[in-house]
């Protein structure tokens, strides 16, 4: 009787040091972090995005890969001269119960465009119409200020889903952000907890019934997803990459691109640096592993091209010149263009520590003197800065475009070569273009690609058919759970 005892008190020792309850059929729970916010079109985080992408349907999903458009929301979004476009929506209604209509989508962009938010510039930078209409109920209907084939690729952002009338009279987005209405397949039940999580509930194709989302620390979600007190963990941090592909070796774990990635950016209208010699022996001063396995803790791929698997039309074969590490190299061309020596290093924030052990390296594999700095507020920099991008969207133009004009570079043929590939009639005529574009850059080099993101998850064995993109990371409505 004792020893019954004592197992007893055993087992609830156990499960209370678990910090979770017994699984639940048909229940699937997710460790992810706290999100940034839960306002889609204010969005940067993996977390963030994880949650939206279950809370909201797109209107289509974009694979930058092949340029293929899954239509999801819309049934169609088409042009006959890649300058007037229209968008055909499927019926839809928002978890508060109104419908999903064109005017729901016209008047969220117009919010989002007088914003500041992540996803302002798609309006203000990259689609540029002249006039977003909703001529019916089922229809949006775009005008562009010049041909453009890649309205589908930016429609497809996740940040551009509707948001109900409520809020966009309202203009209330923090109280939005803590209970948000979507128009996807589950809702948040009970609003937003912080520091604690939330509940999803499905309401349309979901697998899973319901989605305990749990905010915590990575490296006990991992642990507790081994121990079989959480399904599924959306991050694993530094100290458990190597365990990982032994802990969960059946199969039971991913790594998936992320839309973002790191660089060097020149300014190549300083004297110091206006010569490419100077900007390529750079580049190869860098040791990108040691930066992947120091710092940023594997939580990145060394760069092995410009565009970052997330944003790149196919695959590049092999590693990019200017993106290899050869010290020698890299000393001698600096020799050969005769640099003066000495360099600051700019940073952003978040940027500190992963700039700092850049500095080092670059000193060392250099021989020039080589410090770290922040950013100033205002004002040209006097030397290279890291550059840390996350794309709101899938399309090239919007990364090639934006590294452009973080290091001043200009030339007009690389500048001919994005606009053709922005008017492009095919997905695989823009690719061409793009990778043009990419060329000339890796060629000038106003830009050296360092690393790119990946995100990792691991799952238990309860979980099945866990599928990834690079926008929301795992796609929570496509999981099951015995």
């Amino acid at each position: 009787m004792r020893l019954l005892v004592l197992l007893a008190v055993l087992v609830l020792a156990v499960t209370g040091c678990s910090g979770a309850d017994p699984a639940r059929p048909g229940v699937l729970s997710v460790g992810i972090r706290e999100p940034a916010t839960l306002l889609p079109a204010d969005l940067a985080d993996q977390a963030g995005r994880l949650v939206t992408g279950a809370l909201w349907t797109p209107l289509a999903d974009y694979d930058a890969a092949s340029g293929k458009v899954t239509p999801r929301a819309a049934e169609s979004i088409e042009s006959t001269d890649r300058v007037h476009w229209t968008v055909k929506l499927r019926p839809a209604t928002f978890h508060d119960g109104t419908p999903v209509t064109a005017q729901s989508y016209v008047d969220t962009w117009r919010a989002i465009a007088a914003a500041r938010w992540v996803s302002s510039p798609v309006f203000t930078k990259l689609l540029r119409a002249r006039e977003i209409t909703a001529p019916a109920p089922d229809t949006i209907a775009l005008t562009l200020d010049r041909p453009s084939g890649q309205v589908p690729a930016l429609l497809s952002a996740p940040g551009l889903v509707p948001l109900p009338a409520s809020v966009l009279t309202s203009r209330d987005w923090n109280a939005f952000a803590k209970a948000p209405v979507g128009n996807g397949p589950y809702r948040l039940d009970g609003g937003w907890h912080p520091g604690s999580g939330g509940t999803l509930k499905r309401v349309g194709a979901g697998k899973a019934e319901e989605i305990e989302l749990r905010v915590g620390e990575p490296g006990a979600q991992y642990d507790a997803v081994k121990a079989g007190t959480l399904d599924l963990a959306t991050e694993v941090p530094g100290e458990k990459h190597e365990a990982m592909h032994a802990d969960f070796g059946d199969g039971s774990h991913a790594t998936w691109a992320l839309p973002q990635a790191g660089y060097l950016a020149f300014p190549v209208t300083n004297p110091k640096f206006s010569d490419a010699t100077v900007r390529h022996g750079f580049a190869l001063g860098v040791d990108r592993a040691a930066l992947e396995a120091g710092p940023l803790a594997h939580q990145v791929d060394p760069a092995k091209a410009l565009l970052p698997p997330a944003d790149a039309p196919g695959e590049r074969s092999g590693t990019c010149r200017p993106c290899s590490f050869d010290a020698a190299a890299g000393k001698a061309l600096l020799k050969q263009a005769a640099f003066p020596g000495g360099a600051t290093v700019y940073f952003g924030p978040g940027a500190e520590a992963w700039t700092r052990t850049l500095v080092v390296g670059l000193h060392k594999a250099l021989d020039v003197s080589v410090t770290a700095q922040a950013s100033p507020n205002a004002g040209p920099l006097d030397g290279p800065s890291t550059v840390d991008v996350k794309p709101a969207t899938a399309s090239p133009y919007e990364l090639l475009s934006l590294l452009a004009s973080e290091s001043g570079y200009t030339d007009e043929v690389f500048m001919q070569n994005l606009a053709l590939a922005d008017a492009a009639a095919t997905p695989e005529e823009a690719g061409e273009l793009y990778r043009l574009a990419e060329n000339q850059l890796l060629r000038d080099l106003p830009v050296a690609p360092l690393w790119s993101g990946h995100g990792h998850a691991v799952w238990s064995p309860r979980v099945r058919d866990v599928t990834t993109t690079p926008f929301t990371g795992p796609v929570l409505a496509g999981i099951a759970v015995s």
